[in-house]
């Protein structure tokens, strides 16, 4: 009797000690300060090497990708560094709705852009695994939109 009794409290110990503690919630902060470090031709360069292990890219596509690469990473720093003035200056506003519908149909014509590009740089069963590489990037994206919305109401809710 005295073993039964021994035994159920162990597990019971074993069970509260089991319990996840409230974990917090990982932050990319690092990796992308050290990202936002880089120069546009090492942010290039890095993708291209990238791609070229993905995509098995011979010479010439890689030389025209990271031209495309270059030019994109120089948008970006572009517009970050743009973001970040405004941000500091104060002038930092919530954007319409005329405004949002102006960035997301800027955004969709670049990415149609970008998808025409490679359709001529890469071949047909590279642009199909690039493809499906670019549809697997965008369920990320939403999925951790989606666990932040999670999170923040959980948030909410304590």
């Amino acid at each position: 009797m005295k073993k039964l009794i021994l035994i159920a409290i162990a597990f019971i110990g074993m069970q509260a000690i089991a319990q996840d503690a409230p974990k917090e919630t990982p932050r990319n902060h690092d990796r992308s300060k050290k990202m936002m470090n880089l120069s546009a031709e090492e942010i290039a360069t890095l993708q291209t090497k990238k791609m070229t292990l993905h995509l098995d890219l011979n010479k010439s596509q890689q030389a025209k990708i990271q031209k495309m690469n270059f030019e994109n990473a120089t948008k970006r720093k572009e517009m970050m560094a743009n973001f970040k003035a405004k941000k500091e200056s104060g002038e930092l506003k919530k954007p319409t709705d005329e405004d949002r519908f102006k960035m997301k149909n800027a955004k969709l014509d670049h990415q149609i852009a970008m998808k025409a590009k490679m359709k001529d740089i890469l071949n047909e069963e590279q642009f199909a695994k690039w493809e499906k590489g670019q549809m697997r990037m965008a369920m990320k994206g939403k999925q951790k939109k989606h666990d932040m919305k999670k999170r923040k109401y959980q948030k909410e809710q304590k």
